[in-house]
């Protein structure tokens, strides 16, 4: 039975269709795994257990009378903390809307619903989701599953860590810097950035006031889970316009052109001198990319069409314009004035200000970086790139609201906290879809990601190529423990 809670979410559905296992066992099998093995990880966070074994239930009746099943029928799952769920308390991890029980569902938990999701818990994530590890006032700390004096990243921590602890069929996640990549990086699980504005976001209360209507900027809903296919089914089931554009507007993504390693054309990135990646990593990554050049695949090794730093020079400040919209307008008077201390220089209050004329010149810059991306994309089909300079690092929880005081351990030598930012620049930039796969432990076992990179609304490619890759090296591996 053990087994069962780390099968992926296709081959849950297909167990309750089939009736080797029900919905109602199912549930109750990953509850009881979330009561025993959750306190050493808090990961999930909030619970509708009634809620989840009538939905349960009713799954299971469905079954026995024979009716249509959707691909996640009967199949229980966890929601990040930031996206409303009907009923269940959803704080986005701030105590500013600590009690906030939504009355409806966001349109992205609808899909997953409807698909025939028992949805039984909220999981963990930073204050507002402003951080790469996972803690906050409400619900305190997120460990990581593979070594509990590090944590599993963030924003999307509690949600990787509760894939790889295996409480969980599959999870949704949200993803503006890294949110989903790094905690499917650091926890040794799959995640899937998808492209920008295939999946509905409204919903969200990551840093918005619950009701908020307007899209943030960069920031995407995605998929995580155990396997490969994970991400395939998750992206059949959330992408599609939203609401208010679904009377005449329809998505139809792109199918994959190459179906195995040997038909894909693939760049790697492996590693910069403007953000350098522990040796350990790159080794790592570098063995995955001897092992996709053994099944054939063309490969070319080189920095993509942007460099790391021009690329930071366009993403920082557009990232912290929009960090900048989280804040009370009391607390934003004060960025206000701060800046016009900050004078002509410019420095982190500034950018957290920026004039709609001065965030519009970014805009603009940041569409021809989108066409340059996308002639690199016509002779190639994938990037493969890092997703942070580091595995999974201490906990660190120092007030740093500037990224100025924290460190990252590279080859012995300290980096900035910084330093998270630019290998999970370019996708988030430039709206292109990210897989990440893991690839490999360290020599203190902590799991390591690749990120893959595809053309903007060709995730299938991205999702195609980690499930290949899986095929060739192997792909998710359970934490000791669990």
């Amino acid at each position: 039975m053990t087994d069962l809670a780390f099968r992926s979410a296709r081959e849950l559905a297909a167990a309750v269709a089939a009736r080797e296992v029900s919905s109602v066992e199912l549930l109750e099998h990953y509850l009881s795994r979330a009561e025993r093995l959750d306190p050493k990880v808090n990961a999930i966070v909030a619970r509708d257990e009634e809620g989840a074994r009538a939905a349960a239930l009713a799954a299971d009746r469905a079954v026995s009378r024979g009716e249509p099943l959707g691909p996640l029928h009967g199949v229980p799952v966890t929601i990040k903390d930031a996206t409303e769920v009907a009923g269940m308390r959803t704080t986005g991890g701030s105590t500013r809307w600590g009690h906030y029980v939504p009355a409806s569902d966001a349109e992205s938990v609808t899909r997953i619903k409807n698909a025939g999701a028992i949805v039984f818990g909220k999981t963990n994530m930073p204050a507002d989701g402003r951080d790469w590890q996972t803690y906050n006032e409400i619900y305190g700390t997120t460990n990581n599953p593979w070594d509990p004096t590090r944590g599993p990243g963030g924003s999307s921590g509690g949600s990787a860590a509760a894939v790889a602890a295996g409480l969980t069929g599959l999870e949704l996640g949200g993803d503006a810097a890294g949110s989903i990549r790094v905690p499917a990086h650091f926890c040794g699980v799959y995640g899937l950035r998808t492209s920008y504005g295939i999946v509905p976001g409204r919903g969200n209360v990551a840093g918005h006031a619950p009701g908020t209507l307007a899209a943030s900027d960069m920031a995407v809903l995605g998929p995580l889970g155990r396997h490969a296919d994970d991400l395939d089914l998750g992206l059949d089931v959330l992408a599609g316009a939203d609401h208010d554009q679904a009377p005449a507007w329809r998505l139809e993504l792109p199918a994959a052109r190459p179906n195995t390693l040997r038909e894909f054309r693939v760049a790697a990135w492996l590693d910069d001198p403007f953000c350098p990646v522990d040796s350990e990593l790159v080794a790592i990554m570098r063995a995955a990319l001897e092992a996709v050049r053994a099944e054939g695949a063309v490969v070319a090794e080189g920095p993509g069409p942007i460099g790391l730093e021009e690329t930071m020079a366009l993403y920082y400040p557009l990232l912290i314009a929009q960090s900048g919209l989280m804040d009370s307008a009391e607390s934003y008077a004060g960025l206000v004035e701060l800046a016009a201390a900050e004078g002509a220089a410019g420095a982190f209050a500034s950018d957290m200000t920026i004039s709609f004329r001065g965030w519009h010149t970014l805009d603009e810059r940041r569409q021809h970086s989108r066409r340059r991306w996308a002639e690199f994309f016509r002779d190639v089909d994938v990037l493969l790139l890092p997703v942070s300079p580091t595995a999974a690092f201490p906990h660190d929880q120092r007030p740093d609201p500037s990224w100025s005081l924290r460190t990252l351990r590279v080859d012995g030598a300290e980096r900035p906290y910084r330093d998270m930012l630019p290998w999970i620049a370019p996708s988030a930039l430039n709206y292109l879809p990210a897989a990440v796969a893991p690839v490999g432990t360290t020599r203190d076992g902590l799991p390591v990601g690749i990120q893959v990179i595809a053309p903007y609304l060709h995730d299938r490619t991205a999702v195609r190529f980690v499930q290949c890759l899986a095929k060739a090296i192997g792909g998710f591996r359970r934490p000791p423990g669990f």
